[in-house]
């Protein structure tokens, strides 16, 4: 019998679009001969099953939807809510104690990648070489003298927890330092501010399969804005996302040495993706993405192509991992 398979979209966060863009890709990619997908959009308190034409809510009780009659339950959960709460480990608590498979990183993991403050401690103690980094949790009077004496500028303010570069701003001047500061507090209620490193940026996606780590190919981002905005990730020219990557074959086997020791010290599941930029100093560390991007514009369908693998494979070949490691259990 074909798998159910539910694709969770949505979200709570400004991410919301973009993962409204990468459930949709999942849902149209996977292979109807193994799989019947179920799309449900999650918004606050509504989730509801889209379904021929039909908005049918889902019982959170067990995490079914009755279509016709019949009483429907999941075989596994394709989790594509980038930003809380699908990255943050709230919807992972949530399918841990119904017992479904999800195809994520565990609550625990999500969590602690999802706060960046808290990751870049643990990452720091594996040994990778990071960005120069404040951490507030208020706006007070000698903020803007803090930041000019211990990061400087250029530097960028972000919140401590989201993604796709939403409330973030490269700060180039003096004046800039509290605007882009209420910014970021209006996406977060504690921000980062994070030195500017001069590189080379380049993201690895990493993923497993019949036990084994598969390390996609490494792409090379060149941003035509001041940096990787949200604006450069999904607009169309607004970035050459170069796959692979114009590096030397000693910073490729780097990269994805890299990505493969932190996806198996971080007990990673699933698709991940790992962000860096490199210099004549040495590869900085930059981010752990426990939920990618997977609509048509993000990378992890480019690295998984330039590999010849369909992202449709690289779906199917998650999702029975997943489904194969909850039987071990």
């Amino acid at each position: 019998m074909k798998k159910k398979i539910a694709i969770v979209a949505g979200g709570d966060s400004g991410e919301y679009e973009v993962s409204m863009n990468s459930g949709n890709v999942v849902y149209n990619s996977l292979n109807r001969d193994l799989y019947e997908p179920y799309l449900i959009i999650i918004k606050g308190k509504e989730w509801n099953c889209h379904w021929l034409g039909k908005q049918v809510a889902v019982d959170k009780n067990d995490f079914s939807v009755t279509l016709e009659g019949k009483h429907i339950l999941f075989d596994c959960v394709f989790v594509a809510i980038h930003g809380t709460p699908g990255e943050d480990g709230k919807l992972q608590g949530y399918f841990e104690m119904l017992g479904i498979p999800y195809t994520t990183s565990d609550w625990i993991v999500s969590s602690l990648t999802f706060d960046k403050n808290l990751s870049r401690r643990l990452f720091a103690d594996y040994g990778m070489l990071q960005a120069k980094t404040l951490y507030f949790k208020e706006i007070h009077d000698k903020m803007e003298s803090v930041i000019m004496g211990e990061v400087g500028l250029p530097c960028f303010i972000k919140p401590n927890k989201g993604g796709s570069s939403v409330g973030i701003t490269k700060v180039k001047e003096k004046e800039q330092i509290m605007p882009a500061v209420e910014l970021a507090f209006r996406e977060d209620n504690e921000i980062l501010v994070e030195e500017f490193i001069d590189g080379t940026e380049i993201t690895c996606g990493v993923f497993r399969h019949e036990g084994r780590l598969v390390v996609l190919p490494i792409t090379e981002i060149v941003s035509k804005n001041e940096f990787f905005d949200y604006e450069a990730k999904y607009t169309k020219g607004m970035a050459d996302e170069i796959t692979p990557a114009r590096i030397s074959v000693e910073v490729e086997k780097e990269c994805k040495r890299l990505s493969a020791f932190l996806y198996n010290k971080m007990n990673c599941r699933g698709i991940v993706r790992f962000d860096y930029i490199f210099n004549d100093q040495g590869m900085y560390f930059l981010e752990l993405n426990t939920v990618p991007g997977l609509s048509e514009a993000s990378i992890v369908p480019q690295q998984a192509e330039d590999m010849g693998i369909s992202i449709g494979e690289v779906f199917s070949m998650v999702i029975e991992e997943t489904l194969s490691e909850y039987q071990e259990k």
